[in-house]
């Protein structure tokens, strides 16, 4: 069974082991593939038999070009890079790896808040720059600090992270908010499911912790950001298309959105005109909210699990059949 993995790096920069899916076959990893190379992804696909990737497009035109791919395996929970309706035409079932990164993600949708509300970082530049050692006062601080007790968080997507997310929240004494389009027992103890125009209008901060589909794109615009509070504080670490780009960059310049914390955009890597990179009180990270050693080791192992059952005629974590 031949085994490649188009674009191996970001979940294996050399800290893991390839072991538990190089162990199943003959084995071949890149560490990158370009996405707009179409006649490479070809020539390294070749005549694999198990083609795993994780953002590295795969189109009509490889599937046509690699008639040997038997099953394709995402390094995600997202498999939009591939065109899984064809390769379900084709009888090529698509396996991803479903929640792998709960906690973190949650983890780090509260650290983008906690930046927001403390500026750590850079209170703790200032100190390493000398300005506590020629401060006038015992103390200083260079941003407005925020406390998050007694205030209300709407979380839009209650799923896995969200529930994660609202646990952390409740344990600072936030009240929770959460829209969902499926309400459940367990959601409903984490907090108080509500509409959205309502969750809007009453949240100080708004975590986007819900899947990107025709109804969720662009669900941050000009209207909806009309709503909220004046002050209002917006985090997203969930897709970026959920974010009209320069309608959040008018509103974080105006003042009405007090700050956003940003791990993913509507196009990455992010383009060097984007308006959020100009914008006021705009903290971006990479979309590594996932990026975590555990969590990565646990993406290598469903994703040796996935294969494994495959070759065994028991295929898991189908999503196109």
């Amino acid at each position: 069974m031949k085994i490649v993995v188009l674009d191996g790096y970001t979940e294996n920069p050399g800290d893991l082991s390839w072991e538990p899916i190089s162990s199943l076959g003959e084995f071949t990893v890149y560490d990158r593939t370009p996405d707009d190379d179409t006649d490479l992804i070809i020539q390294r696909v070749g005549d694999a038999d198990i083609l795993v990737a994780n953002k590295t497009p795969v189109t009509r035109e490889v599937l046509d070009a690699c008639p040997s791919i038997r099953a394709i395996a995402i390094l995600a929970t997202g498999y939009n890079v591939v065109d899984y309706e064809y390769a379900a035409e084709k009888g090529i079932p698509v396996m991803n790896v479903p929640a792998y990164g709960t906690e973190i993600v949650g983890q780090y949708a509260v650290s983008l808040l906690m930046e927001i509300c403390s500026h750590i970082g850079e209170h703790s530049a200032s100190v390493h720059a000398g300005e506590w050692e020629h401060a006038q006062d015992w103390c200083y601080w260079k941003y407005p600090m925020i406390e998050l007790a007694g205030k209300t968080a709407g979380i839009i997507g209650l799923g896995r992270i969200g529930r994660t997310t609202a646990r952390i929240l409740g344990a600072l004494g936030m009240k929770v908010l959460a829209y969902d389009a499926h309400e459940n027992q367990e959601g409903a103890r984490l907090a108080a499911y509500a509409p959205l125009g309502v969750l809007l209008e009453m949240s100080d901060v708004i975590f986007l912790h819900c899947p990107l589909f025709p109804e969720t794109e662009g669900i941050i615009n000009r209207n909806t950001i009309a709503r909220m509070k004046d002050g209002v504080i917006i985090i997203n670490n969930s897709r970026g298309q959920l974010v009209v780009d320069q309608d959040l960059a008018d509103a974080l310049n105006s003042g009405k959105v007090y700050a956003a914390g940003l791990d993913v955009m509507s196009e990455e890597p992010i383009r060097g005109d984007n308006p959020l990179l100009t914008a006021k009180n705009c903290i971006i990270t990479p979309h590594i909210s996932w990026a975590a050693k555990d969590a990565r080791q646990r993406i290598m192992d469903m994703t040796a699990d996935n294969i494994q059952s495959f070759m065994e005629g028991q295929p898991k974590n189908v999503v196109n059949m």
